[in-house]
């Protein structure tokens, strides 16, 4: 037998992925989360993904979701409305943001990394999941900030959430 080509093993393998993906999102157990408390997705992805009693959020900017645009110009203000759509979807998927694990935070400029973490701090109360901080070039529509979140679903919450 020959060796494939990359052409040809993509050709072979891209089926059964996108396969495998459309059948996971259609009974399987993967489960798409969509709320309208937080800003509609605007491109070729979920506001979150529920799998293995885990939910992924998509990033989330400082958009307010009655007016699909960005309001607050304060470093301060946009992580509290970023904050307030990640707990939405959390919501929607049947957990909160106590069950958070992982937060990641883009920002556009790292001299505003103190103030961004002490809203950040305000918003998550006493609970401390693991958090990055990244640098980023400019957002979309001039936001200063995007929020991430990996959370647990609590036992019995996820159906609940369905």
């Amino acid at each position: 037998m020959e060796p494939l080509s990359g052409t040809t093993f993509l050709g072979m393998v891209i089926p059964v992925i996108r396969e495998g993906v459309k059948s996971a999102l259609q009974g399987g157990d993967m489960r798409i989360v969509s709320t309208e408390k937080a800003p509609a997705a605007v491109g070729h992805y979920s506001q979150g993904i529920v799998t293995g009693g885990l939910v992924f959020v998509s990033g989330q900017m400082p958009i307010d979701p009655a007016t699909g645009e960005i309001k607050a110009t304060s470093i301060e203000d946009q992580v509290a409305q970023s904050m307030a759509n990640v707990s939405a979807i959390l919501e929607a998927a049947g957990s909160s943001l106590d069950s958070v694990v992982k937060t990641v935070i883009f920002l556009t400029d790292m001299s505003l990394f103190a103030r961004a973490n002490a809203a950040y701090a305000a918003a998550m109360g006493d609970h401390r999941p693991a958090r990055s901080a990244v640098p980023t070039l400019p957002l979309p529509r001039g936001a200063l900030v995007e929020i991430e979140v990996i959370a647990e679903i609590p036992s019995g919450e996820a159906a609940a959430g369905a």
